[in-house]
């Protein structure tokens, strides 16, 4: 939990410096007044001495004064500090994440990080400012009570070297057992937040299937799960009270029944037993919050080892220390092969082709071929796992990744669309772009008819994951955010597959057009998506098959072939004769 403290900055540190301070003096005032009560007793009212007890006493509202500005100094600075400390760390982690590459992601998991940056942090948090406020008080109290009391009456104080060891060994041993359980609860709330996603994101497939009461049952064991566990820790922690609380009242009957022989002895004034008392109660106090603050370090630990594992995770994709400039953008594969992680099988096998600048390259294949994977590649989503990919004759792995993406526009097969405006997710692709770009890069799309029929036009309002869009307007929205980038190499992933034939037609044509010193490639589970490219790629089992224009594809290859047939019909073999 240390190495997050390094995000302390600024103005925290100031505050993570005088909370304790602040602290001490609260503190001071608390160890001094059971010393002028016992003076009160022992001196002002054993004497029948008013103006002393008077003196006293103002002497202890002082006190009581000054130890209440200091507390609240504490609170106040230990909150600042504790709250700038998670908006550090939240920070750090979102800013982490966004290096990490796919791979890493999919180790780590979306629910996983979104507890790691949610509860996990808000556990960091709280510790923080437990820390600067009990973790400063409890021992200051503790070992300051135990020198005045010691001072009071060094026979008496013995009582201490039986009771606070046995609270001590019986804290730790709870403490051992308590930590694996705050892991396990932290990993259970992860498990609890990946069905709870899933069923949010999967409403319209849960509905649809009407498997309404399979995800309740999934969400009822991991909401159980969480819930024993929670349990289990809780009761561990309970323990301790009860076991504090015994050893806390057997020492105060201790105290009374040796301090009462002392005072029948003459040997202890009576003020100094109700002080004695008094300073017992502050140091059990003490040791009740030291329970606390191990309880909360427990689940803190079980945090702060789950937020390293982000900050601590290497991307497997990162640039070279000397990079090389894009001359021109050919892109060539030679020989890649790519699979997802060591125990998998090959997705990819062999590729080979060349397409160069300006070229159109159509991608088709049965789903699950491999043609996603191939093209996740050339931006660098995923690295390969053998061969090379060039653009303009350089390894991509030579080119910093920002040069590399800058000039690569991508549209995904899944169109993810951002909470906001119509406006705002087209300038997702170019911040600087002019109001005249965003209408032209609509217009190339295909998107500007159906934006300027609603009443805001541009100003429309796009729900959380575009809810308010049909397919067919998300993936001319995000074809719009792509061509506004102007990029030198332009993807697309089957993202027109929810387009009619006609304006898909359009969108080809535009394309084409405004793209014509661009390298292009095409996914498409459609013909009429890629019959009009230089070169048709079809893919089979992560393999390239067949190579070729459209009317020699339908000479040569039997799997294209087949496609075009049960796509247009026997009449499409007309024209190759």
């Amino acid at each position: 939990m240390i190495k997050l403290f390094k995000y302390l900055k600024g103005s925290a540190i100031v505050c993570a410096i005088l909370a304790p301070l602040a602290m001490f003096l609260e503190v001071a005032m608390d160890l001094l007044q059971p010393t002028l009560l016992s003076k009160i007793i022992d001196t002002g009212v054993a004497n029948g001495n008013l103006n002393y007890v008077l003196y006293i006493g103002i002497q202890m509202v002082i006190a009581s004064i000054v130890g209440l500005i200091a507390g609240s100094a504490c609170s106040y600075l230990a909150a600042v500090a504790s709250m700038n400390l998670g908006q550090e760390v939240r920070q750090g982690l979102f800013d982490k994440i966004q290096t990490l590459s796919f791979i890493e992601l999919d180790k780590l998991k979306t629910s996983s990080l979104i507890t790691r940056l949610t509860n996990d942090v808000t556990q960091i948090q709280m510790m923080t400012n437990m820390a600067l406020r009990m973790m400063v008080r409890a021992p200051l109290t503790a070992i300051g009570g135990i020198i005045m009391a010691y001072i009071l009456s060094p026979k008496l104080s013995t009582i201490f070297l039986i009771a606070i060891p046995i609270i001590t060994v019986s804290v730790l041993f709870i403490l051992k057992k308590l930590l694996p359980l705050f892991t396990k609860v932290q990993q259970n709330i992860d498990n609890v937040n990946t069905v709870m996603r899933e069923s949010i994101l999967g409403v319209k497939v849960i509905k649809a299937f009407a498997i309404e009461n399979t995800q309740k049952s999934r969400f009822i064991e991991a909401n159980e799960e969480l819930t024993n566990t929670s349990i289990k820790s809780q009761n561990m922690n309970l323990i301790l009270w009860p076991m504090a609380t015994l050893i806390m009242n057997l020492t105060v009957v201790s105290v009374l029944w040796f301090g009462g022989n002392m005072v029948n002895a003459g040997d202890l004034e009576i003020g100094k037993i109700v002080a004695f008392i008094n300073y017992l109660l502050q140091i059990m106090g003490s040791v009740v919050m030291v329970i606390n603050i191990m309880i909360g370090y427990s689940r803190a630990k079980a945090s702060a080892t789950r937020i390293n594992e982000v900050f601590e995770t290497e991307t497997s994709i990162k640039d070279k220390e000397n990079t090389k400039v894009i001359e021109n953008f050919d892109i060539e594969f030679k020989n890649v092969s790519f699979r997802y992680n060591e125990h998998s099988e090959n997705v990819l096998e062999n590729i080979s082709f060349t397409a160069k600048q300006g070229e159109t390259i159509g991608i088709i294949g049965s789903t699950g071929c491999g043609k996603s994977s191939f093209v996740n590649l050339i931006p660098r989503l995923y690295d390969v796992s053998s061969g090379e990919i060039l653009i303009g004759k350089t390894n991509i792995k030579d080119i910093s990744l920002s040069q590399l993406r800058e000039n690569i526009g991508i549209v995904l097969q899944e169109n993810i669309l951002f909470s906001g405006t119509i406006e705002s997710n087209i300038r997702f692709g170019n911040e600087n772009a002019s109001k005249d770009m965003i209408v032209d890069s609509a217009v190339n799309a295909q998107a500007y008819e159906f934006i300027n029929n609603k009443e805001d036009k541009f100003d429309s309002e796009v729900e959380q994951r575009a809810k308010n869009l049909s397919g067919g307007q998300k993936q001319r929205l995000s074809i719009a955010r792509t061509l506004i980038r102007n990029p030198k190499i332009f993807i697309m992933d089957d993202s027109s597959s929810a387009l009619d034939m006609a304006t898909e037609a359009k969108l080809q044509n535009s394309i084409k057009e405004t793209m014509k010193d661009s390298t292009v490639i095409v996914i498409a589970q459609r013909i009429s998506g890629v019959m009009d490219a230089d070169k048709i790629i079809v893919m089979d089992d992560g393999k390239i098959a067949n190579i070729g224009t459209h009317k020699e594809l339908l000479k040569t290859s039997e799997i294209y072939r087949s496609i075009a047939i049960s796509q247009l019909g026997e009449e499409v073999l007309e024209s190759v004769g």
